[in-house]
């Protein structure tokens, strides 16, 4: 039992979702017997109206805001403007309502999208105002960015204690798998599993796969979040990461190992890499909270794909 969390009334926005579920499952293994998981078809975060009968109703000490509009880099072409408005609107609006409501604490889930797009490796969150993010994901990435401004300015003014998270790609069981809008990894998994059953020899990949990426396995987010809403009280975005790189190459090598698929990959070039490298400085994280991921890479792998072969 946490004492913290003892008496804490806490609404976590797309707690039904893929991140969101793993908080919820955080919490409660530290004793919070008051989780609100407010569903979009009863409270939609677009709309102030609903957002005031949420937080009248739940009366909330804390919000963890993790409700988002996400995708690959295909679903982010595809929708600039679209992940550009939700994101931001539900984050502007959600975070003034809980000033206006005494809400004792929020916290504001970004993304890795935010920084720019030759940020040096590995990312220090000191460089996320040095340049324009990636093209592919920028309106989605400066979206989000915009609650660490907001969570600033309503720090300095109104005292209000709003914290910023970054976190990098996660991954693991409950993950999107929808080709259309999918991440890397449940991509990858999805492909190697469906030509594996098909007999097909080749998957394609999008680019030429010599762009780095880092991975946290999404217990260790929900971990990460949990702790910084018990201990972190400051302003400064705090990057979540597991601290390591992997090139999209080699990613894909894993995870064809480990599905079994017997063919190879063909790389098509004609669609784009993103982002060169994405790879955090993750030392605030330990200092401020106690945050250090503990999974590795393959054993997040593993438990993901087996989750997905029993789906």
């Amino acid at each position: 039992m946490h004492s913290f969390f003892r008496d804490k009334r806490i609404v976590v926005t797309g707690g039904a979702g893929f991140l969101g579920s793993h908080v919820v499952t955080a919490l409660r293994a530290r004793g919070c017997p008051h989780i609100t998981v407010p569903r979009s078809a009863d409270f939609d975060l677009r709309d102030v109206a609903a957002i005031d009968d949420l937080l009248s109703t739940a009366r909330p000490d804390v919000v963890i805001h993790l409700a988002a509009v996400v995708g690959g880099i295909g679903a982010n072409q595809e929708n600039p403007g679209r992940y550009f408005y939700d994101n931001l609107i539900m984050g502007v609006q959600l975070m003034e309502q809980c000033r206006r409501h005494g809400v004792g604490k929020f916290i504001a889930t970004g993304t890795v999208c935010s920084y720019p797009k030759h940020t040096p490796a590995p990312f220090r969150e000191e460089d996320l105002w040095t340049g324009y993010p990636e093209e592919t994901n920028a309106p989605y990435g400066l979206a989000k960015k915009m609650l660490i401004v907001q969570a600033d300015a309503y720090r300095r003014q109104y005292g209000f204690n709003a914290v910023s998270l970054l976190p990098v790609n996660l991954y693991g069981p409950r993950d999107n798998f929808d080709l259309r809008t999918s991440h890397v990894i449940p991509a990858l998994i999805h492909r190697c599993l469906q030509a594996a059953q098909n007999g097909d020899e080749t998957i394609t990949c999008w680019g030429d796969g010599t762009p780095t990426r880092e991975f946290l396995y999404v217990e260790d987010a929900a971990e990460a979040i949990a702790l910084a809403a018990e201990h972190y009280n400051e302003p400064a975005p705090v990057n979540i990461g597991s601290g390591r790189e992997i090139s999209i190459a080699d990613l894909a090598a894993m995870v064809v190992r480990l599905t079994g698929f017997p063919g190879h990959i063909v790389w098509d070039t004609s669609k784009p890499n993103g982002q060169p490298r994405r790879c955090l400085d993750t030392t605030k994280a330990q200092q401020l909270f106690g945050f250090t991921a503990h999974t590795p890479l393959e054993d997040g792998l593993r438990r993901t794909i087996d989750w997905y072969r029993a789906r």
